[in-house]
């Protein structure tokens, strides 16, 4: 069985807490007095999302979706499977999806044409994270930070539920295997 340690921090606390503050401020600038569902796609967003509406200066009500394509891998299964919906329609309604990570795009691809689907007034992307060179300028408004084609682990994100506590984003690392295999 692989297993895996924390290796390099890619991103730290301050710097986290720096970005997420921009992007709340560029946020509550483009959307005014709008009153905007703030939807987290679960488990993976709800420390980005937390600290995002701390610092949002906009009326806004928020709303959850967990959906799964990775399980406890650290590559897409290519199925992506809804796990909790919205409990608010989203008909007529200003949407601001907060997602922790554009990978490959597929989960946020099925995502929002899930919720296209449902009529909202708009429909915009935040992550925190996006890799480049995954077509992801298309879907995402505001991005945190681009980062390398490496899997990450911290502030939300996790292996396995792993290392989500994080306060900071590192490079998860596979260990030498003890049997030299």
């Amino acid at each position: 069985m692989t297993s895996y340690r924390v290796g390099e921090t890619l991103i730290t606390g301050e710097d986290l807490r720096e970005r997420v503050s921009e992007l709340a401020a560029e946020i509550s600038r483009e959307y005014g007095d709008s009153n905007v569902l703030v939807l987290g796609v679960l488990k993976g967003a709800i420390y980005f999302m937390a600290d995002l509406t701390r610092e949002l200066d906009i009326p806004f009500e928020l709303d959850f979706m967990a959906v799964s394509s990775y399980g406890s891998s650290t590559t897409s299964s290519g199925v992506v499977r809804i796990l909790k919906d919205l409990d608010t329609p989203i008909a007529g309604r200003r949407v601001l999806v907060i997602e922790d990570i554009v990978d490959s795009g597929l989960t946020l691809s099925y995502l929002l044409k899930n919720l296209a689907s449902r009529g909202p007034e708009s429909l915009e992307v935040c992550a925190l994270l996006a890799k480049p060179g995954r077509g992801h300028d298309q879907l995402v408004r505001y991005v945190g930070f681009e980062i390398p084609d490496v899997f990450v682990v911290g502030y939300g994100l996790d292996l396995a539920e792993a290392w989500r506590g994080l306060p900071y984003i590192a490079r998860l690392e596979k260990t030498p295997s003890d049997d030299g295999l």
